[in-house]
């Protein structure tokens, strides 16, 4: 990927990050500045499915009150819920 469209990813996913809910932001935020580039081809896919959830069951699973039924989601969500340090 070039530098540009890394750049203009990257800016992409920023604003997808911007929640309805201050705690989702700075989960989001921070995850995307300090573990995005840690995660391999699919879990950025499984990261950008993750933003298209609800508020409401995204902070449920990032809080750990629920566990997504997908391996692979519960994998990116344990990544996110790693580098927020729960």
């Amino acid at each position: 990927m070039s530098r540009g469209s890394s750049s203009n990813e990257r800016a992409r996913l920023h604003w997808r990050c911007r929640r309805g809910m201050l705690e989702l932001d700075v989960l989001l935020q921070n995850f995307l500045q300090r573990g995005y580039e840690r995660l391999d081809p699919g879990e950025r896919v499984w990261f950008e499915r993750l933003l298209e959830y609800p508020d409401p069951l995204l902070i449920e699973y990032l809080m750990g009150r629920l566990v997504p039924t997908d391996g692979d989601a519960a994998r990116v969500i344990d990544k996110i819920r790693h580098t927020a340090g729960h």
